[in-house]
């Protein structure tokens, strides 16, 4: 898989938040690794979650979860992606130096529409009701991720000037406030 979208979402993050953040890509996105999620600080198997799209950090911290379907925009893949990264307490790499969820966590999902007949679908209304759900369920009861927003579109619009990739970056950099 090319994995388009992930690479233009990684590059949009990286030229925009690397300022004071660390912006970690995997390779998917353009990175080197995989971004593992842990349930807790022991660097194990059995505690190790999920594996995410991009993570923004600042001292040490997690502040951003980027999740970036280009293929299976199910539903049951959608609030399963959410679910593990707010199940998760830690991102810990090699180094086994674990990063704490931050106090408040924004987790984004960005869903690719190029594979869909436009004219023939309904999923862009599902994913907004996908949206609408899952914001009203948290914050879940002992996670750090407490804000959610979903994107869908074309890799084009998240390009160097679709509409989208504007739309991102002011919900990140809200955020971040």
């Amino acid at each position: 898989m090319n994995h388009h979208l992930h690479r233009t979402i990684g590059k949009i993050i990286k030229e925009n938040f690397s300022d004071g953040y660390e912006v970690i890509l995997d390779r998917a996105c353009g990175g080197k690794h995989n971004i593992p999620l842990f349930s807790s600080k022991k660097k194990a198997w059995e505690t190790e979650l999920c594996n995410v799209d991009i993570l923004i950090t600042k001292n040490g911290k997690v502040k951003v979860i980027f999740e970036i379907e280009e293929s299976n925009v199910k539903p049951t893949q959608i609030c399963g992606k959410f679910l593990t990264s707010a199940l998760a307490s830690y991102y810990i790499y090699q180094d086994n130096k674990a990063y704490d969820m931050d106090k408040s966590v924004l987790f984004i999902q960005i869903l690719d529409i190029s594979k869909l007949r436009i004219d023939k679908t309904k999923k862009m209304k599902q994913w907004e009701s996908i949206e609408k759900a899952i914001k009203r369920i948290i914050p879940i009861e002992g996670s750090r991720v407490d804000k959610y927003k979903l994107f869908y579109g074309k890799d084009s619009e998240f390009g160097a000037r679709g509409e989208k990739r504007d739309k991102l970056i002011r919900a990140i950099r809200r955020n971040l406030k």
